[in-house]
């Protein structure tokens, strides 16, 4: 599954995580005041430090961000350049453009949607600090500084539609790539696979979810990831307005050990309401198939497909749906209880700064929308358990390829009757 797009997953993937916190390390040490002199940020117009005003200020929050941002993105790609040209030429591939610099590019790109969300967070709070200040008071603003930063919510709306609508071609490129790869390395092994029950079908269908579903989840991982990196200590400097939790008076930056606990919590409830699912999407998929090949081979069989075999066979197809049918009840019970739970959360921990008129309403967006970023970064389980269980279930089905060729015994799991269900 892994091996036929990735050269020697193992090492890779090791080297990859090693040579990502060298970087990281390297960038926090030294690298990063290297950017007055190594940055190409001016031939853009955002020279790096960035420009500050007679006044002592450092300008527009935005363009700051960008100047000292466009310096990141020089180093990102100098070592994302450095790992591709080594792997290439230690292990060269047929997939290695797609495996290696496609993973490469998807990450970079993430990155920046990440950046650009922190863009986005930081004028909610310039703009509804203006909103505060024009309704306090008629003619405090005038109507350019009003329409000029509606002007920069688009030019950053803009950039963001481009980007996300590049990486989901890329991405989509990119997945049947993956599928292409793990297609011929199982076509390649047809002998010895061709037995497997349900083998078409897994090398037909699940290859493709397969490669769709781990890049779903793995590009939720790192976009969970790096919003944490961005927002976390967003999140932690916004804390000190928060004079204090309801029931608990004052807690050193609040927020974050509320996002910390809300998460944790969601992520153990979910768990353990949907500990059942993913054997019972597998058996699912064993069942579905079974029915399935049976009117297949009666197309070209008389005696294949008779009424009671099929009433046999979708009988098992009905029980094992309604055995899903109700763990999902319990587990939608769950997790849209907890969702819309999560909703009051943030208005709850800041009622008493509320009260106390602790902040402005910029201010506050800001708090809000960076909590919900941190909490959905810690959710990241609880909110992709739905497609965690069916990235097993497929897993499943694909490992017993890879035990076939390798010459391992079936789970025990490939060896219960497709007649019965869980």
């Amino acid at each position: 599954m892994i091996a036929s797009f990735f050269p020697n997953p193992r090492l890779f993937f090791s080297s990859a995580i090693l040579w990502t916190a060298v970087c990281m390390a390297a960038w926090f040490l030294f690298v990063r005041d290297l950017g007055s002199h190594l940055s190409l940020g001016a031939l853009a117009g955002y020279p790096y430090p960035p420009p500050v005003t007679p006044n002592g200020d450092a300008g527009d929050p935005i363009s700051s961000q960008l100047a000292s941002d466009i310096w990141v993105y020089e180093y990102m790609i100098v070592v994302g350049a450095i790992f591709a040209a080594a792997w290439s030429r230690a292990a060269p591939r047929r997939w290695f453009w797609w495996s290696v610099v496609g993973s490469e590019v998807i990450l970079f790109i993430i990155w920046f949607q990440v950046e650009l969300s922190v863009m986005i967070n930081n004028w909610f709070g310039t703009f509804y600090d203006l909103i505060q200040n024009a309704l306090t008071k008629p003619d405090t603003i005038t109507s350019s500084e009003y329409y000029g930063q509606l002007v920069t919510f688009l030019v950053i709306a803009m950039v963001s539609i481009m980007v996300s609508v590049f990486n989901a071609f890329l991405v989509s490129h990119y997945i049947f790539r993956w599928r292409m790869a793990m297609n011929a390395y199982y076509v390649r092994h047809w002998e010895q696979l061709r037995k497997v029950e349900g083998a078409s079908q897994r090398v037909q269908e699940d290859t493709m979810r397969f490669a769709s579903t781990v890049e779903d989840l793995g590009i939720s991982l790192i976009d969970s990831v790096l919003t944490l990196i961005a927002f976390l200590p967003l999140l932690w400097g916004l804390s000190s307005f928060v004079t204090a939790l309801p029931f608990f008076g004052h807690v050193p930056q609040a927020l974050v050990f509320v996002a910390i606990f809300w998460s944790a919590f969601g992520t153990a409830l979910l768990a353990t309401a949907g500990v059942r699912l993913p054997g019972l999407n597998f058996r699912n998929q064993r069942v579905e198939a079974a029915y399935r090949k049976e009117l297949v081979l009666g197309e070209d069989d008389a005696e294949r497909a008779q009424p009671p075999t099929l009433a046999m066979l979708f009988d098992a197809v009905r029980r094992n749906y309604f055995y899903i049918y109700l763990n999902y009840l319990y587990f939608n019970i769950a997790r849209y209880g907890y969702l819309q739970a999560g909703t009051l959360v943030p208005y709850i921990a800041l009622a008493p700064t509320i009260l106390a008129a602790g902040f402005t309403l910029g201010v506050m967006q800001q708090i809000l929308r960076a909590f919900d970023r941190v909490t959905s970064s810690f959710q990241y389980l609880a909110n992709s358990w739905s497609t965690i269980v069916e990235l097993i279930s497929i897993y499943k089905r694909l490992h017993a390829f890879e035990s076939t060729m390798d010459a391992k015994p079936l789970a025990p799991i490939e060896h219960e009757p497709t007649t019965e269900a869980g």
